[in-house]
């Protein structure tokens, strides 16, 4: 398939397939005529690089993944380079969660400081317009 087809069926752009290819993780052959081609196995490693971009990977980071699927491996997750980046990316991901955590409760706090302190009970009323 040319690039237009394999851009459509991915849900991307010919520009990101170009991006793609200039970072090595997209094969650049050509046909007799000059256009680029691809297959489905390519259609396969767009689909991995894009669910791991729409779980929060950057591009980088599929690499392992990508060249697993190129070795010929039915998944791009079977490789122990790919499990190392999963793992690194949970340790990311627990690290933001546990600084998450922290900043609600004290945002949790403030509010209660906030709604002890204020006159009138704890739920104040806003009148909007000058409706009273």
């Amino acid at each position: 398939m040319r690039i237009g087809e394999l851009a459509a069926r991915a849900g991307t752009t010919t520009r990101t397939l170009r991006y793609y290819e200039s970072r090595g993780l997209l094969p650049a052959r050509r046909g007799g005529n000059g256009y680029r081609t691809y297959d489905e196995d390519d259609l396969k490693l767009l689909r991995q690089i894009r669910t791991l971009q729409d779980f929060g990977f950057d591009l980088e980071e599929t690499r392992p993944f990508v060249e697993c699927l190129r070795a010929g491996h039915p998944e791009g997750d079977s490789c122990p380079a790919s499990l190392v980046v999963y793992r690194r990316k949970l340790a990311e991901l627990d690290t933001l969660i546990e600084q998450l955590t922290s900043v609600r409760a004290q945002v949790a706090a403030q509010l209660t400081r906030a709604e002890a302190a204020a006159p009138g009970g704890p739920e104040p009323k806003c009148e909007l317009g000058g409706h009273g």
